[in-house]
């Protein structure tokens, strides 16, 4: 075999590999950007110190059954309220075991993504987003809930939709742990010889819509972030229409900063500040 036949030969094989891979990435999406971990709890009792907390099931448009937390302070309304949107593999139980310190005097709704926890369905940005809208609208209606005084908080994939909620809804502020200018950029990011442009399905471009949210936002980013690193989050604080702060917590990374105490009383803070402005 000749050179240039041996070449021909070598780049067939590697454009083959190249498919194959460009296939499995696109084929397997769901799965890499979402992973839910089954209906395993992150906390086996939720339960809030400060507030009464009860589990909640409520359906999405389609008639999707998804299930989380509410809770409510014990004392008589109306209350400022807080819709939480959680991460990617992230089960939202831990928010009513952390609720007290996270969220004083607040009512908070944390549900879990279609596909996480108890809830049914299959994850998807356009399904995350409607269910994000029908949560923050469902919060409102309730009578001991100020709808005036409703904030949104979204961790890392969360971020995402908590985004496209505050563009589309009247929240009072928002808080972004960790959040991202899009998906599709941190996919381009990672396969970097994929043509993802051309098949991912979930792109959460946060940074396409961050112009258009009026809410005053905290953004809270990690000391050390090998998921989201702090390039994409300066593309998204760029573009945020009304920044309230953008901070970095000492001694956090991106998996363990929303249970850290510093994470959780900065984000209090805000709140509480915002609640009483």
């Amino acid at each position: 075999m000749n050179h240039s036949k041996k070449v021909a030969g070598l780049a067939g094989i590697v454009s083959v590999l190249w498919m194959g891979l460009t296939a499995a990435v696109a084929a397997n999406q769901k799965r890499i950007l979402f992973n839910p971990l089954g209906s395993r709890r992150e906390v086996l009792k939720p339960y809030s110190s400060g507030h009464r907390t009860r589990p909640i099931v409520v359906r999405a448009k389609d008639g999707t059954r998804l299930s989380g937390w509410l809770m409510t302070p014990p004392v008589a309304g109306p209350h400022p309220g807080v819709v939480y949107f959680g991460g990617r593999s992230e089960e939202v139980s831990w928010v009513a075991r952390d609720a007290g310190k996270l969220f004083p005097g607040m009512a908070v709704l944390a549900v879990n993504y279609r596909g996480y926890g108890d809830s049914h369905g299959d994850p998807a940005e356009a399904h995350f987003v409607e269910d994000g809208r029908m949560l923050f609208d469902w919060l409102s209606e309730r009578h001991h809930v100020d709808p005036k005084r409703i904030a949104v908080v979204g961790r890392s994939l969360g971020s995402g939709v908590a985004v496209q909620v505050a563009m589309e809804r009247d929240a009072n502020s928002i808080v972004l742990i960790t959040p991202y200018d899009s998906i599709l950029a941190l996919a381009k990011r990672k396969f970097k010889t994929l043509p993802v442009d051309y098949f991912l399905q979930h792109k959460f471009e946060s940074v396409k819509y961050a112009e258009q949210i009026k809410a005053p936002a905290y953004v809270l980013r990690a000391a050390v972030d090998d998921i989201v690193p702090h390039s994409h989050t300066d593309m998204l604080v760029q573009k945020l229409g009304t920044l309230h702060a953008d901070e970095t917590v000492p001694d956090s990374d991106h998996l363990n900063i929303p249970y850290l105490e510093s994470t959780q009383t900065r984000i209090a803070s805000f709140l509480v500040s915002r609640f009483s402005a």
